[in-house]
């Protein structure tokens, strides 16, 4: 005969369930990186982005070389890292990147997500990529160092020029479009030999489907967004537990 479960037994495992997707649903908050680093942030929007960094546990914080000792000093006391963007545009001197990484670093960064010299990627100068991330890595002493290759211009054969150049330079990371094949792509290119990160993360799906192809941290600057929408769609409620 077969046992029936008892509406406690019922309720224990509905229970069990719900625990174990908010933790699935906290444990991927922790992949987040929240992007601050625009020029049009002001000190307003810095302050939010650190304070719902703390509040979900997110990886890290993205800002520009302007915005590091400020958010230190409000992600006081967080796991959550900075994580400073050097290079601009990417056309200035090596020189220039590797003060920025420097100073980022004294003032507290513990991530540097160096934009490289664009034109070289484009034009197969994949000397002077080497040399940019080797210099730059010197200058981010144990820092985690991110080969930025988010630009919407660049083609599959950019990606792989800047992925072996940033395994040749010592880097950590690169970082790629969210789009599911240019991720699969990179973790190919990589071989093992960095991680892939993915950039301009959208909604929850998004990055859970990143997340699967490979990807080790998201970037967005929907963060809030995005986490509401992953509590809702693993829990059925929103980070501060209320229900959708």
């Amino acid at each position: 005969m077969e046992r029936r479960i008892s509406e406690a037994e019922a309720a224990e495992f509905e229970e069990f369930q719900r625990t174990r997707r908010e933790a699935e649903a906290e444990l991927t908050l922790k992949k987040l990186q929240v992007d601050v680093s625009h020029r049009e942030t002001d000190r307003h929007s810095l302050y939010a982005a650190c304070d719902f960094a703390k509040k979900i546990g997110a990886f890290s914080v993205t800002v520009s070389p302007v915005n590091v000792s400020a958010a230190r000093r409000r992600l006081n006391g967080s796991p959550s890292m900075i994580c400073c963007t050097v290079g601009g545009t990417g056309e200035s001197l090596v020189s220039v990147k590797q003060k920025e990484a420097k100073r980022a670093v004294s003032q507290g960064a513990k991530v540097i997500r160096l934009v490289p010299c664009y034109s070289a990627l484009f034009g197969g100068n994949t000397g002077y990529l080497k040399r940019e991330v080797k210099k730059v890595r010197r200058a981010a002493k144990k820092c985690r160092v991110v080969l930025s290759l988010d630009d919407h211009a660049l083609s599959k054969e950019d990606i792989e020029r800047g992925v072996a150049a940033a395994v040749e330079g010592k880097a950590d990371a690169v970082s790629v479009r969210g789009e599911t094949d240019l991720v699969l792509f990179a973790v190919r290119c990589s071989a093992g030999r960095l991680s892939v990160e993915a950039s301009g993360v959208e909604n929850a799906e998004q990055m859970r489907m990143l997340l699967r192809s490979g990807t080790e941290y998201v970037l967005t600057s929907n963060a809030e967004h995005v986490s509401e929408e992953l509590y809702k769609l693993l829990v059925g409620t929103d980070c501060d537990g209320d229900a959708s």
